[in-house]
């Protein structure tokens, strides 16, 4: 059989029970927290789950065109789907960081969170408009080629026709405006997501540890930040990796059919960001014996 021939993967198809598994799964790791560590222990929990959820679904945005784009033999960003989400992921949390340790302790904890989040909102997305920029900027001035999808025949966005600039033999190449918008949008997502499961483990840490280690809040504080920072980049990570399996290669942006399995990867994500993040959280916790 050709290759033209060949059915689509079976990776693309949506399994019902077992996303019904997943969801199930997550609710019984929600419920262990809720018996050991009410209160604080499950918001952050909860803090943990839509940030991990946040990261799936905005990696999807997300334009990888891995090495084929950098050879301007597909559209997309020259690299991996986790390390490109990851590096914007990286870039929110370090403005959602900053955000964090600047704000007033005597402000309200919601109007604390909200300001973190869009820190770290901000910082992700601006991380990967500068990104896409530089892409695009090299792909017209370095290599001579102007952004085309292969995916649709005109940009959803401008409207703007695909296909007479598509070199023959290609599936598009640089950044289309749709794509470089998706870039803005899953590095929005992804800095807002690794920002709120830094912050909730944040809190959850600088009330935790001093009674636990019987030691000051201020003595603490350096373990805490840095705690709370590894488990936000482990968490990144593991999201951004599930996704990646997920979408199996390259990915143009919301307009891709690719873009059509983010169900199956929220649902993953969540699974995943309630394990991690129950671990998180109970080792700070005392045991109830």
């Amino acid at each position: 059989m050709s290759a033209v021939a060949a059915k689509p993967a079976a990776g693309s198809a949506m399994n019902p029970g077992a996303m019904a598994v997943g969801i199930i799964l997550t609710l019984i790791l929600v419920g262990i927290c809720y018996v050991m560590s009410p209160g604080v222990g499950l918001m952050a929990l909860i803090g943990v789950i839509i940030g991990g959820v946040l990261i799936g679904f905005g990696t999807h945005f997300v334009p990888v065109g891995g090495a084929p784009a950098a050879m301007g033999q597909a559209p997309g960003i020259a690299t991996g789907v986790a390390m490109l989400a990851t590096g914007a992921g990286v870039a929110g949390l370090f403005g959602g960081a900053w955000a964090a340790e600047t704000l007033p302790a005597t402000m309200d904890p919601m109007m604390q969170l909200i300001i973190v989040v869009c820190a770290g909102a901000v910082g992700g997305g601006l991380m990967m408009a500068i990104t896409c920029m530089m892409v695009n900027f090299l792909y017209v001035f370095g290599m001579g080629i102007p952004p085309a999808s292969g995916k649709v025949a005109n940009d959803p966005i401008t409207g703007d026709s695909q296909a007479e600039y598509k070199s023959q033999g290609t599936e598009g190449h640089g950044l289309p405006f749709v794509s470089f918008v998706g870039g803005v949008i899953g590095g929005t997502l992804g800095g807002a997501g690794g920002t709120l499961i830094y912050f909730e483990l944040l809190v959850l840490y600088e009330n935790a540890l001093p009674g636990l280690m019987n030691v000051t809040a201020a003595q603490v504080m350096p373990i805490a930040v840095s705690a709370a920072g590894m488990f936000a980049v482990g968490l990144f990570l593991v999201n951004a990796v599930l996704t990646a399996y997920n979408i199996t290669g390259t990915i143009e942006g919301p307009h891709d059919p690719k873009f059509k399995r983010w169900p199956r990867s929220i649902v993953a994500s969540a699974v995943a960001s309630a394990l991690c993040g129950l671990v998180a959280v109970l080792i700070v916790m005392p045991l109830p014996i």
